[in-house]
């Protein structure tokens, strides 16, 4: 990661939408209208990309783009309408439990036979395919926990502090070497996967796009803070024994020490993270605005939606013998010898 500073590429676009969008954020032409959006697949790939582009204005930015184009209106009138196109995929696709209790006690129930993507990459997964998994998850993992920041100004007293110390965690507790991202891009190392920021953005699925867009969607609005705390919540519950689970793939397929570490850090750290969104960023929230309780269990609900929705993609390339991304990776560079 030691271009960690440099701005990504715009991507290649996927249709008329981000294309538009791509060639406006290089100061050419105009912004398809509403009737445009609404008439493209909400969850197919150019909604998404758009989406994407549009978002990354808050993080990173692109390279050869002006920072100014953040809060372009244009810019963001046209964001608006892709963003209530896919809010309204997720509400008619999520099926939301009737409550907060039901949605968070259903991620607190592993079946014993389960058949998600870290099982399979646990039991039977192949080097390759850890490797098209940490190239998606990367456009997320290089900049984690960055989305859920944005929640911190929307939330006070118990809720705040505590979802502000998890953070902290997130970003190493203050030492730059532990700070996650930092720990996924040594995990890339590993896996002999370029590190630098968005590279992997035109090979990544639609539907992994969706599950970066959806936290960015939930963070950037106010009105969405119990979603983002539902969101949340459900990445912490579940991330400790799929942690485990794709620690024990790295080790059986001699990924590397920092491709473990990677993982085995997230099964202790996110053991106590349960516990604290839990009983004290869920509970603390509900306590000052029990009117959000529908926001939070449609948050933990429609991250299982777009998660199952990722899974499915991934189990149907690889269980057919394929590639799961647009543009296959190269073979993994040979190691060299360790010294002795």
């Amino acid at each position: 990661m030691d271009n960690a500073r440099d701005e990504p590429r715009l991507p290649t676009p996927r249709g008329p939408l981000s294309e538009a969008v791509g060639a406006y954020l290089g100061g050419s032409g105009e912004l398809p209208d509403a009737t445009a959006v609404a008439a493209a697949p909400a969850l197919g790939d150019d909604v998404q990309l758009a989406l994407y582009q549009c978002y990354e204005l808050h993080y990173r930015g692109f390279a050869d783009t002006h920072a100014d184009l953040e809060w372009d209106p244009e810019l963001l009138r046209f964001r608006a309408a892709l963003e209530d196109h896919f809010l309204t995929a997720l509400r008619t696709g999520t099926q939301t439990h009737g409550d907060v209790a039901q949605s968070v006690g259903a991620l607190l129930l592993e079946p014993a036979d389960g058949t998600g993507v870290s099982h399979f990459l646990r039991d039977e997964g192949e080097l390759w395919q850890l490797r098209e998994y940490a190239a998606q998850r990367s456009l997320y993992h290089l900049k984690e926990a960055d989305p859920h920041a944005w929640v911190l100004p929307r939330l006070w007293g118990r809720a705040k502090a505590a979802m502000a110390a998890v953070e902290f965690d997130e970003y190493g507790g203050g030492r730059p070497d532990r700070v996650h991202a930092r720990l996924f891009a040594d995990l890339m190392t590993d896996l002999g996967l370029d590190t630098t920021y968005g590279r992997y953005l035109d090979a990544a699925s639609a539907e992994c796009l969706a599950t970066v867009n959806m936290m960015s969607l939930f963070g950037l609005h106010r009105s969405l803070r119990g979603a983002l705390v539902g969101h949340f919540a459900a990445v912490e519950i579940t991330s400790s024994p799929g942690s485990r689970r794709l620690a024990e793939a790295m080790r059986r397929t001699g990924a590397g020490p920092a491709a473990e570490h990677f993982y085995d850090e997230h099964v202790e750290a996110d053991a106590v993270h349960e516990q604290i969104v839990r009983h004290e960023v869920i509970d603390g929230l509900l306590e000052q605005e029990p009117g959000l309780a529908a926001d939070v269990a449609f948050g933990v609900d429609a991250t299982g939606f777009v998660e199952d929705r990722f899974g499915a993609r991934l189990l149907a390339d690889w269980r057919a013998g394929r590639s799961s991304l647009r543009t296959p990776l190269p073979p993994r560079p040979a190691r060299s010898p360790v010294s002795t």
